[in-house]
């Protein structure tokens, strides 16, 4: 596989130990390439910024910035990556924190390589990778913190939108709706960009919880 094929990844950690062991699994595989490292927040965003990654593998707690502000700053500089969170069992409340910021996979440091590899893989792809009560608790959030600028309905959505929107959110990646409505995975991806620019949603996070708070698809559809 070429370069310009592998996936882009960059790994956030302070310690360079965790850097050096994810960028050895991700690397041997073949279709990882580790474009970036940074060892605290500040440093991520900034290495980020330079070397457009795929896919952001970032620790939760760093020093001078932690991974919760970085991710939100990458996603606002570079709302096209993907960023999967690394914590310690203990840190559920950061972690809740991070996909409200924009974060669609969640690791914890103890995963095995083949869970490691497939949630890379699948965050690339366009997937959700979190676990259904985050995301509960992501909604319930800003379901209990909403008091204006709720979205009314369907927003005006298509009924082939809400069936984008619905597969989507379900875990289907640009290439699978594709394939199955029989259409190109460009075709999917600008219907989905679509889709955020009327319901007013910067982020594919923030299109799940949407149709969490809706009712088009249920948190426990999530796992």
């Amino acid at each position: 596989m070429s370069s310009s094929e592998r996936t882009k990844v960059m790994i956030v950690d302070d310690h360079q130990i965790v850097r050096v062991g994810l960028k050895q699994v991700l690397e041997q595989t073949g279709e990882f390439e580790v474009v970036g490292q940074a060892g605290d927040g500040e440093e991520a965003v900034r290495v980020a910024a330079e070397v457009a990654p795929d896919v952001v593998v970032m620790d939760v707690m760093m020093p001078k910035k932690d991974g919760v502000e970085a991710c939100r700053e990458i996603m606002e500089n570079a709302p096209e990556a993907r960023v999967v969170m690394l914590t310690a069992s203990t840190e559920e409340n950061a972690v809740v924190e991070a996909v409200a910021a924009g974060a669609t996979g969640y690791l914890q440091k103890e995963t095995g390589r083949d869970r490691l590899l497939s949630t890379v893989r699948d965050v690339a792809a366009g997937e959700l990778r979190v676990p259904a009560e985050v995301v509960t608790r992501v909604f319930a959030g800003i379901r209990r913190g909403a008091a204006s600028g709720d979205v009314a309905g369907m927003a005006g959505l298509t009924l082939r939108e809400r069936e984008i929107l619905v597969a989507f959110t379900r875990g289907m990646s640009y290439a699978q709706i594709a394939e199955d409505r029989g259409v190109k995975s460009v075709t999917v991806r600008n219907a989905i960009y679509g889709i955020q620019r009327k319901l007013g949603v910067e982020t594919m996070q923030g299109l799940v919880l949407w149709a969490v708070r809706h009712g088009l698809i249920n948190a426990h559809d999530l796992m």
